[in-house]
């Protein structure tokens, strides 16, 4: 069960943010108005929120989810693979050390993005790709080792339909791994329950369970009706603007 979640909402230079993807600038006023009705669904979840201030510094820092790992025991704080985003990490500690007495680090020459992290129980998928290096996937499993939870690697270098590890998968609980289909034959995954993301719609693999409801994008209705199909509550969110930076769902809050 989530009971909070640390947010920031974008910045104006929210545009100024990397990307791969060719869908045209955000509209930031528009991405206002999500990110405020993300909040509202945390909140309806159960949540509390600690509502952090832009920070103009870091145009993508609305992403607070790449800051940070947390487990039940300590939270570890990442070390972004893009350069320009290693001051967010530095800017999230003392928030955090306000609910953790213990913060680990990943250190150079490490790398780690929270993105390529998919926490399933007390096992944790880690996703090496162009933002996670294997040091940083080998100090993670090490400090997740010591916290008494079990993980497993999954190389997603060279896929070319998403950036992070959470772009294509997602935990609902109950044995049950949301996953699209370039992703559903690796074997840290056999053993799962596959829900699978009809093609077209991979954009909705990142979902969120949080506590009895699960959070998807709006405009995937076949996955939307997969979804309620397994007896989850559904709360549908417009991302359009986060999607046009590479962000998802998950991306936008530090839920513990």
């Amino acid at each position: 069960m989530f009971r909070n979640a640390i947010v920031r909402p974008p910045g104006v230079n929210f545009a100024d943010g990397l990307t791969t993807v060719d869908l045209g600038a955000p509209a930031y006023e528009r991405a206002l108005v999500q990110h405020e009705q993300y909040c509202a669904a945390l909140e309806q979840c159960g949540l509390t929120l600690t509502r952090l201030e832009t920070d103009l510094r870091y145009p993508d820092s609305t992403f607070v989810e790449d800051t940070a790992i947390q487990t039940e025991r300590c939270a570890i704080l990442t070390r972004p693979g893009a350069p320009s985003r290693a001051g967010e990490v530095a800017a999230m500690r003392e928030t955090l050390a306000q609910f953790y007495p213990s913060l680990q680090s990943i250190q150079a020459p490490g790398t780690l993005d929270g993105g390529d992290i998919c926490e399933a129980g007390n096992h944790f998928f880690i996703g090496i790709s162009e933002r996670t290096n294997a040091e940083g996937a080998r100090q993670l499993a090490e400090l997740l080792a010591r916290a008494s939870c079990t993980s497993a690697c999954v190389d997603i270098r060279g896929m070319k339909s998403i950036l992070h590890l959470k772009s294509g998968i997602a935990y609902l609980g109950e044995n049950r791994l949301v996953v699209i289909d370039d992703l559903a034959g690796r074997e840290a995954f056999r053993g799962y329950e596959l829900i699978r993301v009809e093609a077209g719609e991979e954009y909705a693999a990142n979902c969120v369970r949080v506590n009895e409801s699960v959070l998807v994008a709006a405009g995937f209705p076949a996955f939307e009706a997969t979804v309620r199909g397994l007896g989850y509550p559904v709360i549908a969110l417009d991302m359009s603007e986060y999607q046009k930076m590479d962000g998802g769902l998950s991306c936008l809050s530090l839920r513990f």
